[in-house]
């Protein structure tokens, strides 16, 4: 059983239930996690809500927790609560360190989560189309993403960055082979 916050165990609302090391990679505090990880605490072990130090560690880009608990043997296939890997999240929110990272690792590009989307379509989707956006469809398509692999509505990620006016991550999609109709 993975070492619990015995101070607040039982007295906090049950979102709360966090190992101490998730709670160190809550507040990005590099130090205390990386000496709990080197002590041997569970970089997989997951809270009521089904995050994990290494889900969340990823999809906030805490790059240096992140490391650390590949390093320790995170579960590349473990999924939040969103059922997504932590490279949709990192994905979404701009992180392109992590992005990098985290497919050098060799989490599945293509893992579609509970809401039919991938990292690529999050990447466009829930996004403004800036310079962090279009660098992270670069590594995904460089990391091999179906370009073509659309969403639960059937939506390719083409047809997303088109209504949405991002034209440079249109042309990287087409060059990349994405089908037009």
């Amino acid at each position: 059983m993975p070492l619990r916050c015995a101070r607040c165990w039982g007295r906090a609302p049950k979102w709360m239930h966090a190992t101490p090391l998730l709670v160190a990679t809550h507040r990005n505090h590099v130090e205390a996690a990386l000496a709990l990880i080197q002590a041997g605490a569970e970089v997989n072990a997951k809270d009521a809500i089904q995050d994990s130090p290494y889900l969340y560690a990823g999809a906030r880009g805490h790059l240096e927790i992140l490391r650390a608990t590949l390093a320790a043997g995170a579960d590349l296939k473990s999924t939040n609560r969103y059922g997504g890997t932590a490279l949709i999240p990192a994905a979404e929110r701009g992180h392109v360190e992590t992005v990098g990272t985290l497919i050098a690792a060799g989490v599945d590009v293509d893992h579609v989560n509970n809401l039919q989307w991938t990292a690529l379509l999050e990447a466009i989707i829930l996004a403004d189309g800036g310079p962090r956006h279009v660098e992270i469809v670069r590594q995904l398509i460089a990391a091999k993403a179906d370009v073509n692999l659309a969403d639960g509505d059937g939506i390719t990620p083409l047809q997303h960055a088109r209504q949405r006016g991002y034209r440079e991550i249109e042309t990287l999609l087409l060059a990349a082979g994405a089908r037009q109709g």
